[in-house]
């Protein structure tokens, strides 16, 4: 097939959902509904970390990370879907569709280094209390951070290089966003190198932040078992179960997303849901599951509150 020049005013026409006309209005209004949920909600969190004294420690400083990286994510996904389901145009620009991809692995692949960040924060808190000071100072915290967003963005963009020099040869992306596997199936040449590279930096990926969390809930655990105080234990138990869930939760989602791809007999429909969900529900439960779940971060927010509303 001929190659196509990849221009900035090219449009690339994406796949949409079918969806009976009857639905389409409600089905918008419920994706506005968690699209401004999210936005309040981790802007909240967001703005309450940086103007609130009290909340300027190492953990804080890491989870700003957190919503911040929300925030990228499903504003860099959801707008544009729901603005499709309205207008039923499906259509995006190339360089548009190469920026929504390259954010939208980048907030995955920040999510998984965050929080590593956040359980080896909470594994020298809780395993090492005396020593915590020492260990996290403020040089730290910051290299922890620039790590993060560093080794994110390396991969990221040279994974979205690589796919970059392909020869393209059609203009249909088979999904409701775009990713590097959509950018890549443009291509009519031989996709080895690319699939190889990308399956390898998930791995990577993967294996630093599983190895990360599992040797600090591992730690976090003996310790708790050790201890003899009750509440101290349950805290720290009900701290690393619901920051496991948010984890398991979206692997659980991302791992399907990825096997889905190899069968042919998996509903197109549900591999685009599956796909929209990773994008969604981190953002809608870590404010909840890191902000008002800890007990600080509540009683800055209900402190703050009060002043306003008395005021």
């Amino acid at each position: 097939m001929e190659n196509i020049s990849f221009s900035i005013d090219l449009e690339l026409s994406l796949n949409p959902f079918f969806i009976p006309s009857g639905a389409k209005y409600p089905i918008f209004f419920l994706g506005l509904f968690i699209y401004i949920f999210c936005l309040f909600c981790n802007m909240s969190l967001l703005l309450l970390i940086i103007m609130q004294q009290s909340l300027h420690k190492p953990m804080y400083f890491i989870l700003l990370s957190l919503p911040l990286n929300d925030l990228i994510g499903i504003t860099a996904m959801l707008p544009k879907v729901l603005s499709d389901i309205v207008t039923e145009t499906n259509k995006i620009y190339y360089p548009l569709c190469v920026l929504q991809g390259f954010l939208l692995h980048m907030y995955a692949g920040a999510l998984l280094f965050i929080l590593a960040a956040l359980a080896f924060d909470r594994y020298v808190a809780i395993c090492l209390p005396l020593h915590y000071n020492s260990l996290m100072t403020p040089r730290v915290v910051v290299s922890i951070i620039g790590l993060v967003w560093g080794l994110d963005f390396a991969l990221i963009a040279s994974l979205f290089s690589l796919q970059d020099k392909l020869p393209r040869c059609r203009t249909h992306i088979m999904n409701v966003f775009c990713d590097n596997p959509s950018l890549v199936s443009l291509t009519c040449a031989n996709t080895v190198i690319n699939n190889v590279v990308g399956l390898l930096y998930t791995a990577i990926m993967q294996i630093i932040s599983v190895s990360i969390q599992a040797f600090s809930y591992i730690k976090i655990l003996l310790t708790c078992l050790a201890t003899s105080r009750s509440e101290a234990k349950s805290k720290a138990i009900k701290t690393c179960v619901t920051q496991l869930v948010i984890f398991l939760i979206f692997e659980i989602v991302g791992t399907f997303k990825i096997i889905s791809h190899r069968f042919t007999n998996v509903s197109t429909d549900l591999q685009k849901i599956m796909g929209m969900l990773i994008f969604t529900v981190s953002p809608f439960l870590n404010p909840v599951v890191y902000g008002l779940n800890t007990s600080e971060v509540r009683n800055t927010f209900l402190r703050v509150l009060r002043r306003k509303i008395f005021a």
